[in-house]
């Protein structure tokens, strides 16, 4: 079974995440699927990517294991993210169930959320361990705002999908029945929309957001980094496998 499908049906694209036994967490093969399907140059009459996960879950974030999470996956994941958020043509994320961590990060990478309104968007690092890299909470506070990407990332608790879009983050949200529905009116509209026109203002979106990482932030990753191999984000992730509470000693 291969860990995404790609399909594509008259103008629009769609990526699915495929492993739905588990919530479509990312495995290292899986992130990298995706970064590739990302990185191709679409054809001419694509016009529009849906990006969306099959089964309960949108995507539960990075695959857990007992060792924590490593600094190679961290650049891995980044990469991906900096795929979906450089691709030539809009990106529309429907996400159902849960979006946690890198789950979460997918989505806010898309250029369009269409959001289940039980759906739940959570940061939990901080309940485990570890740090989120400057790249990452950049897109945080881009999407959410100074305020609101303190409560993301501190406090790490679930924000709805009916929230995200009283927030303005999602751009509709529907009960999860409607869902699919819903999504297709953005899609449509989308995939009605002069493809020139929308080639050149993903590009000066994309170049806006490069004028914003030209500041060296490498020292910066390193700091946040350094959080993913310590006695605390084991504890975290064994704590979280285990569902039970974790005990932080700060090293």
């Amino acid at each position: 079974m291969p860990l995404i499908d790609i399909t594509t049906t008259g103008a629009v694209r769609t990526v699915t995440l495929n492993r739905p036994d588990k919530h479509n967490a990312l495995s290292p093969e899986m992130m990298d699927a995706v970064r590739d399907a990302f990185r191709l140059d679409p054809p001419t009459e694509e016009r529009v990517t849906v990006l969306r996960g099959i089964g309960k879950s949108f995507c539960s974030g990075l695959e857990l294991s007992m060792q924590g999470v490593s600094n190679q996956e961290a650049v891995r994941i980044e990469e991906m993210f900096d795929a979906i958020q450089r691709y030539a043509l809009p990106v529309v994320a429907v996400v159902q169930g849960k979006a946690i961590a890198g789950g979460c990060e997918l989505a806010l990478h898309c250029d369009f959320i269409v959001a289940a309104k039980d759906a739940n968007f959570v940061m939990p690092l901080a309940q485990i361990g570890v740090s989120t890299t400057w790249f990452l909470t950049k897109k945080i506070i881009e999407a959410t705002g100074a305020h609101m990407g303190r409560e993301f990332l501190l406090l790490g608790d679930p924000i709805t999908g009916e929230r995200m879009h009283h927030l303005g983050i999602a751009c509709r949200t529907a009960d999860e029945p409607q869902l699919d529905a819903m999504a297709q009116t953005i899609i449509d509209r989308l995939a009605a929309n002069a493809p020139l026109s929308m080639r050149s203002m993903k590009a000066q979106l994309v170049e806006m957001n490069d004028y914003f990482l030209k500041a060296d932030f490498e020292k910066r990753d390193e700091i946040a980094l350094a959080t993913y191999e310590t006695d605390d984000s084991v504890e975290g992730i064994s704590a979280r496998l285990s569902k039970r509470q974790p005990v932080f000693k700060g090293q």
